[in-house]
């Protein structure tokens, strides 16, 4: 089953502004001549300079510079940057030396590190074998990209698509967001196990348990974007996907995760808009638009069989497939 998600907010370009939030598709031209230095126009590789800097091909920052809901730098650039580019791609700087896109991944070779963070459902509970890191694994390796999961726990098949497995992943069964009253959070776990493993790409998902034991739900964003920053304050330059959480198989429960969800586009957006380089994958979709995924998808209250796991890992993929080596 395979379930495309909707990634709403690309990443941003290393030290410059970022790309729109939404699917790409829609064309989009790059920046304006800029007043007071060269022309910039948008494009994943923009190459400045002296006289008239470009930015690559005219606005492209996927097949025809799509950007979104955004879109790319339509508007006009004052001292020669150029216009953001695609979804993933942000625009070069014409007249300024040139900046390639941001992308997170290494170009030598090595695999993209990648670390799973959440609760049980990244673990991948309740057999823990996997979980959607097989359908985002498998995904990359077919499509002939390098990737590795790292993390301090280790769980999953010995092989996926005839190739050795990585089994590790930062998913840990009932923890909530923040260190609670009999809970167990993931934000005290940013500073030892971001410098340690040193992932390039983060997919964070997790809330689940908050909502489901009602745990401070009226701050519960606030303190979402909080473990965002902290994570940024380690790792500048990695990019963070986040996910608007699954449905459960309890009605309280989902109401009160639909609340959630419907707060955390804006802080997403928030730190894009503040150079970070950060996407938005809406899950709730994902699971809840199958019929009667409480008995066709979840097993018990809170956790997908493997066809719901393969589509959350297929969601991932599509998030993250554009940066990938």
């Amino acid at each position: 089953m395979k379930v495309r998600a909707v990634v709403l907010t690309s990443c941003i370009l290393l030290a410059l502004a970022g790309c729109g939030s939404g699917n790409s598709g829609s064309s989009q031209t790059g920046g304006a001549p800029g007043t007071g230095g060269a022309t910039g126009s948008g494009g994943k590789t923009g190459s400045g300079g002296a006289g008239n800097g470009s930015g690559g091909a005219i606005g492209s920052g996927g097949t025809t510079g799509s950007g979104g809901a955004t879109g790319g730098g339509g508007t006009t650039s004052t001292g020669g940057t150029g216009g953001a580019g695609g979804a993933g791609d942000a625009g070069g700087a014409g007249g300024a030396g040139g900046a390639s896109a941001y992308s997170p991944c290494p170009t030598n070779g090595d695999p993209c590190k990648i670390m799973p963070f959440g609760d049980s459902i990244t673990e991948g509970a309740p057999t823990n074998d996997g979980g959607y890191r097989i359908e985002l694994f498998q995904l990359a390796h077919q499509a002939g990209k390098n990737i590795t999961f790292v993390g301090s726990n280790s769980n999953g098949p010995a092989q996926v698509d005839g190739v050795a497995f990585p089994p590790e992943n930062e998913g840990h069964g009932g923890y909530t967001i923040d260190n609670e009253t009999g809970h167990n959070g993931i934000s005290p776990l940013v500073p030892s196990v971001m410098p340690m493993y040193k992932p390039q790409i983060i997919t964070l998902m997790i809330g689940t348990n908050d909502a489901f034991y009602s745990i401070d739900m009226a701050n519960a964003p606030t303190r979402l974007g909080n473990l965002i920053d902290s994570i940024y304050a380690q790792l500048p330059d990695v990019l963070l996907v986040v996910a608007q959480i699954i449905p459960t198989a309890d009605a309280a429960t989902n109401t009160r995760i639909q609340t959630y969800n419907a707060a955390i586009p804006a802080l997403v957006q928030a730190r894009a808009n503040a150079g970070k380089h950060i996407r938005l994958v809406d899950m709730w979709p994902v699971i809840a638009n199958t019929p009667n995924y409480q008995t066709t998808i979840l097993v018990d209250t809170w956790h997908p069989n493997p066809t719901g796991y393969a589509a959350i890992g297929t969601a991932w993929y599509s998030a993250i497939s554009d940066v990938l080596q």
